[in-house]
């Protein structure tokens, strides 16, 4: 026991005359002794940690558990709610600091005990406040998206959690304002002191930066590299190279199975069977064809990598007599070469397997990393895959031309947009397109939404009365405007929840319009714009925004049948056809089970 509370406990045995029991004296000592050891620790937290500092922290906290678009699992939500408070206690900081020094003083009065026992209260009292109005508006949002509704334990998890993380943050923040001021201090020789607190800053900036991008960043990078190129070439070989020669990577194919990477092996394999094609139809099928040409395709110190890969993908479109197929599909892919296979088993069942669809890898990172690094990239693949497949068809005659489609999701339809410079040369060049999960760099889409029909909402806008492009969250959008629907036709598939879309660097600092107007159809009322706090809250729905039944946030299946029957019309085929054909998709396999003719 340290000796602050060893001399309380003496002075209490003092006074009372040394005379009582040794129950009572025990007694007496335990409640003096816990008395100290907690007026200690208000000692401590107020030596280590400042009171603006922890009130702006506690704030951030509860603005973490406002209602968002997405549900959150309790360690993510730890994750939001301590890395809120962090930034929260830091901006406190800073800004007591700012005042100070605006005002040429070296310290700050401390807050008096009456107002830390007043943030004590009101602290106490709003965060169950806030947990409370957290658990209600979750409860909402996971009966609205069909999800398993958080349980106590959760609710213990994300306090424990938070708290630990809110406290790592903190602590590392405190590290930093250390260095800074032994380097200060060592500066002070040599420059006046403010001139040595800014330069310290200065060079702790500096170094930071430095270290970061230079050790931190290029290290994680260069494992990231190694890590997911392992996956690339040894990813799916579970998967036996195709015996058909309407595979690549089969007889008489010019690519070589090993060098179709990860996903490009899972998606030549996952091609829909006659067996299953002819029983859905009734009638005999023809076996699909699926062309691909992965990044081993081409030597990477290459300059013209894509353009060289992009060509022996269309090559194997030839080969494999894809040219001769009713529909050819040029599927642009996201980062891994990864193709939504509802959306390409969908166009297979359309077409009882008279089609050809083409796509290519163009990076082995997940999607969201190649969207940070791999940007232009996507662009350059996107562009080189469709025009090496337009050559191909156009030196057809024009009468024996099959229909030329492109698809993509997610960065999969930011690349497949590469090619086209507005919305009338896509409808000049093809003869119809599906992107779901648009991005908010999709340059053409976002182009579309602002020039959107007046009075239209921009979670699910009207372009030019609908008249050859259309925007669907659900397969009933489709339909809407009333007015005719022409050719070609361009659909895109996308959820008001999808905070891939609703992203984007000024929701910061100005309201955007889906906020401003009507909600989203799975986007709750009370959903509100918080200047800084939103911006976080849709960043932070980026990361699980995957983790949501179909129809929700960036999970694109089931109406991918209804979009490909809209924009394509194939001959014979009905609205029964899509109601049973909707609930076989499946976004890794094609379909989830073995169709009934």
């Amino acid at each position: 026991m340290n000796d602050e509370v060893e001399t309380t406990v003496d002075e209490a045995e003092s006074s009372a005359g040394g005379s009582a029991r040794p129950a009572a004296g025990g007694s007496a000592k335990a409640v003096v002794a816990s008395s100290a050891l907690s007026d200690r620790f208000g000692r401590w937290w107020k030596h280590r940690y400042t009171f603006t500092g922890t009130a702006v922290g506690l704030v951030f906290l509860w603005l973490s558990l406002t209602p968002s678009l997405l549900p959150r699992g309790p360690l993510f939500q730890s994750l939001v709610s301590g890395g809120s408070g962090a930034i929260g206690y830091m901006i406190g900081v800073f800004a007591v600091w700012l005042v100070r020094f605006m005002r040429s003083q070296d310290s700050s009065p401390a807050a008096p005990q009456r107002a830390w026992w007043a943030l004590i209260g009101v602290g106490a009292v709003g965060t169950v406040g806030m947990i409370l109005f957290f658990d209600a508006w979750q409860t909402r949002l996971r009966d609205m998206m069909s999800v398993e509704y958080l349980r106590f334990v959760d609710y213990l998890e994300i306090g424990v959690l938070s708290i630990v993380i809110l406290y790592l943050f903190v602590e590392l923040g405190k590290g930093v304002r250390t260095l800074v001021r032994w380097l200060s201090g060592r500066l002070t020789s040599v420059c006046p002191s403010r001139v040595a607190a800014v330069v310290a800053v200065g060079l702790v900036i500096v170094v930071g930066v430095g270290v970061v991008n230079g050790v931190i960043v290029r290290g994680a990078m260069d494992a990231m590299n190694t890590a997911f190129s392992k996956v690339n070439r040894e990813g799916g070989n579970d998967r036996p190279a195709p015996t058909s020669e309407h595979r690549s990577g089969g007889p008489g194919s010019q690519v070589e199975w090993s060098s179709l990477g990860k996903q490009g092996r899972v998606f030549v394999s996952n091609a829909q069977t006659v067996e299953h094609l002819s029983a859905f139809n009734g009638a005999p099928a023809v076996e699909p064809i699926r062309a691909y040409a992965g990044l081993g395709s081409a030597d990477s110190d290459d300059p013209n990598r894509y353009t060289v890969i992009a060509e022996k993908a269309a090559q194997e479109l030839v080969r494999t007599g894809g040219l001769q197929r009713k529909v050819i599909a040029v599927a642009a892919t996201t980062g891994t070469g990864w193709v939504n296979e509802a959306e390409a088993g969908a166009l297979e069942y359309m077409y009882n397997g008279d089609t050809a669809i083409v796509s290519m890898q163009y990076s082995f990172l997940p999607s969201w990393l190649s969207f940070l690094v791999d940007k232009q990239n996507a662009l350059e693949a996107g562009q080189a895959l469709f025009e090496a497949v337009d050559r191909k068809v156009k030196a057809l005659p024009e009468g024996a031309r099959p229909k030329l489609v492109v698809f993509g999701e997610s960065l999969g339809s930011f690349g497949g947009e590469a090619p086209f410079l507005s919305p009338n040369n896509i409808l000049a060049r093809t003869d119809g397109a599906l992107f779901s999960g648009p991005t908010f760099n999709n340059e053409m889409w976002v182009q579309m939404t602002r020039q959107r029909d007046a009075g239209t909402p921009e979670w699910l806008p009207v372009y030019q009365q609908g008249a050859n492009i259309r925007f669907a969250a659900r397969a009933e959008d489709l339909a809407t405007p009333a007015a005719p629907w022409n050719g070609p036709r361009v659909v895109y598939l996308q959820h008001a929840s999808d905070p891939i879309g609703r992203w984007k660097p000024e929701l910061a600092f100005s309201k955007p319009d889906w906020l401003r107007e009507k909600r989203g159809v799975d986007v709750l009322s009370s959903v509100s714009w918080i200047p800084i706090v939103t911006f976080l809250q849709v960043s932070a729905d980026m990361a699980v925004a995957v983790n949501v039944p179909d129809g929700h946030g960036h999970s694109y299946v089931k109406a991918a049948a209804d979009a490909w029957a809209a924009i394509l019309e194939p001959p014979g085929w009905t609205a029964e056809k899509t109601a049973r054909l909707r609930p076989m998709l499946n976004s890794q396999t094609g379909y989830n089970e073995a169709p009934a003719g």
